[in-house]
């Protein structure tokens, strides 16, 4: 058995001035991929994630909806 899920974040910084939008996906409770808008793409956190970054990382039009996020908050 295992676990997949994901969470999303918003960080304000000096009211709403600056805001980092995080999304984060776990594999049995250890987080692995990542994508930070102050990145600006995917990131491995594990190995495990180091294909799936990867592979988000080459559908450029995902990635772009993806940094479009943090203006939605």
């Amino acid at each position: 058995r295992f676990l997949e899920y994901s969470t999303s974040e918003c960080h304000f910084f000096n009211g709403t001035e600056r805001v980092r939008f995080l999304d984060r996906y776990f594999h049995n409770q250890e987080e692995s991929v990542r994508f930070d808008s102050d990145v600006g793409e995917f990131r491995a956190v594990t190995e495990l994630g180091r294909p799936v970054a990867e592979s988000w990382n080459s559908q450029k039009d995902y990635v772009e909806q993806k940094r479009g996020q943090v203006d939605n908050y």
